[in-house]
């Protein structure tokens, strides 16, 4: 086992025990994260939900599908990325993350950041943004923008759990994801696309 490897393991072993705050005594499951810990790309959300806290996956629900949808739309395939979130344990009633719980937990996030050291950062929802680019980020007219922090590339997209519910925000979407696929592309980055024989 590699020291990066061991590195995981034992994160992994912290975070599933964890405490720190009360989201911790009402889990079902911790949902730490999953995907491809060499990806030049990471998402994160803000929290998991119902269907991820039961399988301690993230992104599983209805929103993890439209999430999956966009992805493969641009050739990015799920397991080529990594996908995390803020809080590793679910909110009740999937409320907002509140501050105290965003500080009690982001530790995790960073390690899980410095181990797999991204070129690209795409934030999943205004309140992710807000935490990893900026307070005053405003999701509606700063979506698909660039933002270049300590030689990571950032950007935010709307929640897929936001498309669910408006329709109308899924073009911008389409076209910030295409954005992000270009941005993996001028840094030499991207996966390559699998031809399939017809």
């Amino acid at each position: 086992m590699t020291n990066i490897d061991q590195s995981w393991e034992e994160l992994q072993a912290r975070c599933r025990d964890c405490r720190a705050c009360p989201l911790g005594e009402s889990r079902t499951n911790n949902v730490f994260g999953m995907g491809d810990r060499h990806s030049p790309l990471m998402f994160v959300g803000e929290a998991p939900g119902e269907q991820e806290d039961a399988t301690g996956i993230p992104f599983v629900g209805a929103a993890g599908k439209l999430l999956d949808h966009y992805l493969f739309a641009v050739d990015l395939p799920r397991d080529r990325v990594y996908i995390a979130n803020i809080l590793k344990c679910r909110p009740p009633r999937n409320r907002d993350p509140e501050e105290s719980e965003q500080e009690a937990c982001i530790g995790y996030l960073r390690e899980q950041f410095r181990l797999i050291q991204p070129k690209v950062l795409v934030c999943l929802g205004r309140i992710a943004a807000m935490k990893l680019i900026k307070p005053d980020f405003r999701i509606t007219r700063e979506h698909g923008k660039w933002f270049y922090k300590g030689g990571v590339w950032m950007t935010a997209v709307y929640h897929p759990s936001a498309l669910l519910r408006d329709n109308t925000k899924r073009e911008d979407t389409l076209r910030d994801m295409w954005a992000i696929r270009q941005k993996l592309e001028e840094l030499g980055v991207a996966p390559e696309v699998e031809e399939t024989n017809e």
